[in-house]
């Protein structure tokens, strides 16, 4: 179009030169003056040149069409594209456009395939090509499609007609939700199994006693009450953990401002632990350097956290090793707290699963030796909340490190009084009433 009205300025700006050429001799011939006829010339010149429309300068904005100056419309690949998820549009049975997250879960090239090759799955393929849809019945609805794109993934595959007959097949991934799901059934039946088995213990224990005639030894009486009073307690330390677990979960997104001395903490969680270290020979050591800053946190579960982690140490630490407990800060003004052992440590394949709830490298050793299966996950939480990091390192046969990385409050003007402030609250604290 531009072009077009090019040509015809430039047939009219000849056609005008060709007239003033003309007009300005047709003046000389009649005896016009020659500077009245000069003036006349160049004026003429001037006009055309202004007037031509075919004439621009390089800053003028070229001359565009109507239909060159409206806005450009979205097509239909341009509404699928704003999708997170991978959608298709599927005509006559085959892929006629798919967005960008369609691609990356199905292939590169699955435009024009048949939509049975490009979505591998038997109930997307009988949802597709059902017969009913074809003769235009109700083609609204959705199924369920495991292992697409890889084998664990679950979609929902949703279907809708479009008004030309097209079908705009749309796949929400349910990976997460059915995970979700299934952590929360494996914990209830994990918490039903741990719960019963102690249970079972007393009542079969309790109806033994019933049986006991009068006659019978004391000690077998003292006996059976021991292994109730071991079994009940069990019970009580798991139900305990339930709720603490739960406690946690519902704070998370709550996060702790109060200030605290991490090394109190420590030192409290050593005595709280004092009697199962004597019993098993395991000295905790404490290194920690002068002046720490404080951290901020819960109290409550930043004690639970470090009791869980040296009770740990010391039920898996070999018998008269010592424990130790390193606490430093880093770079990033993060607080260190090392708690190391020195017992048979854990095997890789399992340091990515032993904060789950129940998960055991070995089941009878961590029943024998009191634990609930809920220790570590407590403590990842409690990490979790505190916004910091956690992180594992053991070696079989040399025993196991665990690292905690918690924020630090910001440095002041009066931090040794307020590290000893925070001592003596401690102290008070674990005082006995």
């Amino acid at each position: 179009m531009i072009g077009g009205m090019t040509g015809l300025s430039s047939l009219r700006a000849l056609a005008a030169t060709l007239l003033l050429l003309g007009g300005a001799a047709a003046a000389l011939l009649l005896g016009a003056p020659l500077a009245a006829t000069l003036m006349a010339l160049f004026s003429g010149a001037g006009a055309i040149v202004l007037l031509s429309p075919g004439r621009l300068t390089e800053d003028s904005p070229p001359v565009l069409a109507d239909a060159e100056q409206k806005p450009k419309r979205p097509t239909v690949r341009d509404f699928i594209e704003a999708f997170p998820e991978p959608v298709l549009v599927v005509r006559d049975r085959r892929v006629a456009i798919a967005n960008d997250a369609a691609r990356a879960v199905l292939g590169a090239r699955i435009e024009g395939e048949d939509v049975r090759l490009a979505i591998r799955h038997p109930a997307a393929a009988e949802r597709l090509i059902d017969p009913a849809s074809e003769s235009g019945g109700d083609d609204e609805g959705h199924a369920e499609l495991v292992g697409l794109g890889e084998a664990e993934r679950r979609w929902t595959m949703t279907v809708a007609r479009l008004a030309d007959g097209a079908r705009l097949v749309r796949l929400e991934d349910r990976s997460s939700t059915h995970a979700a799901e299934k952590m929360r059934t494996d914990f209830v039946a994990n918490a039903s199994h741990e719960l019963r088995t102690p249970l079972a213990t007393l009542l079969g224990f309790i109806e033994t006693l019933e049986d006991l005639n009068e006659g019978d030894e004391r000690d077998t009486r003292l006996r059976f009450l021991a292994i109730m009073n071991a079994e009940a307690r069990r019970m009580q330390r798991l139900i305990d953990d339930l709720m603490s677990l739960s406690r946690i979960e519902a704070d998370r997104f709550s996060v702790p401002r109060e200030a605290h001395d991490l090394l109190s903490l420590v030192e409290q969680a050593r005595d709280n632990q004092r009697f199962l270290s004597e019993e098993r020979g395991n000295p905790i050591v404490i290194d920690a350097p002068e002046n720490l800053p404080a951290v901020a946190g819960d109290r409550s579960q930043l004690l639970q956290m470090v009791d869980n982690l040296l009770a740990n140490a010391l039920k898996y630490g070999r018998p008269g090793t010592p424990v130790t407990a390193t606490i430093g800060c880093d770079d990033d003004g993060l607080l260190l707290l090392s708690i190391a052992d020195q017992g048979d440590g854990i095997s890789r394949e399992h340091l990515p699963r032993i904060t789950e709830r129940f998960y055991r490298v070995d089941a009878s050793r961590s029943r024998a030796a009191g634990g609930t299966g809920l220790g570590l996950s407590i403590v990842k939480h409690v990490v979790e909340r505190h916004r910091g990091r956690l992180h594992f390192d053991s070696e079989v046969g040399r025993g196991t490190t665990v690292q905690v990385a918690l924020p630090a409050e910001p440095p002041s003007s009066k931090s040794h009084e307020t590290i000893a402030g925070l001592r003596d609250r401690n102290v008070e604290a674990s005082a006995p009433n």
